[in-house]
């Protein structure tokens, strides 16, 4: 039975991110929104409902390994798994803000996690505080500095309803979200009856099924034409998840690390800086299909090391 409502949830999945991707796309030419700060925030906030509903039910029930895990997990998989994924479709274009300023801020804040972790070996109810109003700054001054880039230009005005874009997003969010709430329940079913270990199945099949919204959405993105919306959803997801996620459990309950270890957290800062070199050497300002290749070979040999 579980393995019907995983296709189930796979079937809710691909429709949400469709209906989610048309509708933030209108939503970004009608209100002459950039894509990439649509997706850093509407799409990114929104994909990452199921890691915040995981971490933080994970995180009452006082399971911090989970909670921890779950964003380790997915911020490994947003950007090897999917945008690797992502750009064997289409290769993925990167702009001068995204190099000079979007992803240096995803290495931050992974940087700053790795740091919190190794200096106190758990994230406490002060620090949470501190990621949440570091994510408020982040999303007020990236809207900002990316309105004032497009003062100037003239943007086609979608023609459409606002109480439609309204619905395509609404919709689309609940299929991602509840799709994704169906495969993770699946899917932890499974592992726990092949006897897969609680801080595996959090960095692995918790974190990947987490992540389908994201995956789901991104490549629906690549496959319309909008690759800054994907890429805005990947970066806005990942600092999501550790500003937001991590800051909102660890405000409701300090989280220790014990099953999720260093080398997790330091993979998570190592694939933040493998995407930067990528877009300035390999690439040039952009992800290529067999760069692509590489993040998926790469994220496979990882989840090989732990399994």
């Amino acid at each position: 039975m579980d393995y019907l409502f995983l296709v189930i949830a796979l079937g809710l999945i691909v429709g949400g991110a469709m209906l989610l991707t048309d509708g933030s796309v209108a939503l970004a030419r009608r209100l002459h929104i950039p894509e990439f700060i649509v997706g850093l925030t509407v799409v990114a906030v929104g994909t990452s409902m199921p890691e915040m509903a995981v971490s933080m039910i994970s995180t009452v029930a006082g399971y911090g390994d989970m909670a921890i895990g779950n964003v380790v997990g997915s911020n490994i998989a947003n950007i090897l798994l999917i945008l690797g994924v992502c750009a064997m479709f289409a290769p993925v274009v990167l702009t001068k803000s995204n190099i000079r300023r979007d992803i240096p801020l995803n290495i931050a804040v992974s940087i700053a996690l790795l740091i919190v972790a190794y200096t106190s070996g758990a994230i406490r109810r002060v620090e949470g505080i501190l990621l949440l109003a570091g994510y408020v700054a982040m999303i007020w001054y990236s809207v900002r500095a990316e309105r004032k880039a497009m003062a100037a230009e003239e943007q086609p005005v979608e023609d459409v309803s606002m109480w439609r874009v309204v619905f395509l997003i609404v919709a689309g969010l609940a299929g991602l979200i509840y799709g994704g709430d169906i495969f993770v329940d699946s899917a932890t079913s499974i592992a726990k009856a092949w006897g897969v270990s609680e801080a595996v199945i959090a960095i692995t099949l918790v974190a990947v099924g987490t992540s389908l919204p994201e995956l789901a959405a991104s490549l629906a993105s690549i496959l319309k034409g909008s690759a800054s919306l994907a890429l805005g959803n990947v970066i806005g997801s990942n600092i999501a998840n550790i500003l937001l996620i991590l800051g909102a459990c660890s405000t409701v309950a300090p989280l220790k690390l014990a099953g999720v270890g260093m080398v997790d957290i330091s993979v998570v800062v190592a694939t933040s800086v493998l995407l930067l070199l990528s877009a300035l050497f390999i690439g040039n300002k952009k992800i290529t299909r067999f760069e692509g290749f590489i993040f998926l070979a790469i994220y496979v040999v990882y989840i090989y090391t732990l399994l």
